[in-house]
């Protein structure tokens, strides 16, 4: 389980044979063999590491549903250690299971702070919500505005400067997890209903058919 506020930026060094190879600016304190790592939202186990490098294996599934496959060699990445039990809470509840990929469709500047309109699939709708939380590429955000297709949210200076957020420009892909609470309400529901669960899009379905039908 995550809280959604970014401990540390990296970079994406290496992509290959199942293992995801990132470097660090600054170390995490005392890291553990098989410890869950948020790496841009995505839960991913802890193989191997040194001081400045660290090594995760990379499911087939996680790469076609995600961003991961698709960002240059050199990307920064948003990276966040599994919450302490003992820990302040911050954020809010964030399981590290991407639900959507999603493309970044603008930004634009809201005062002194930058506005970042996503595109919404159908799975999302009804589960991004005005004052809502949602996780974009890890980090936990509130949304301003949500309408059919799109929600925005705004980044202030501070969380610009501590995540790769800035770093997602029009037309590239995010990766999105929705409430856990509203999916649950909503999963219910459907059962009740007797209705079923909306297709999930993945990054190949939102390069082969465009933002405008994710």
């Amino acid at each position: 389980m995550f809280t959604g506020l970014i401990e540390r930026i990296g970079r994406l060094e290496a992509r290959g044979g199942g293992k995801l190879t990132v470097s660090v600016e600054r170390p995490f304190d005392a890291p553990v063999k098989g410890e869950s790592v948020s790496v841009n939202g995505v839960c991913l186990t802890l193989e191997r590491f040194d001081e400045r490098v660290l090594v995760f294996h990379t499911l087939d599934e996680t790469l076609a549903r995600t961003n991961l496959a698709e960002l240059p060699i050199a990307s920064r990445l948003n990276l966040e250690r599994a919450m302490r039990a003992d820990g302040r809470f911050g954020g809010h509840f964030v399981s590290g299971h991407v639900d959507s990929a999603a493309a970044v469709l603008e930004w634009r500047d809201v005062g002194s702070d930058r506005e970042l309109r996503v595109a919404l699939s159908a799975e999302g709708r009804g589960l991004v919500f005005e004052k809502g939380s949602v996780a974009v590429d890890g980090v936990s955000l509130t949304v301003v505005s949500v309408d059919d297709a799109s929600f925005a949210v705004r980044l202030i200076p501070e969380t610009l400067a501590s995540t790769a957020l800035a770093d997602r420009a029009a037309g590239g892909g995010v990766n999105l997890e929705f409430d856990m609470l509203a999916k649950c309400v909503k999963e219910q529901l459907n059962f009740r209903l007797g209705g079923a669960a909306e297709g999930k899009m993945t990054i190949k379905q939102l390069r082969d058919s465009g933002w405008e039908d994710a």
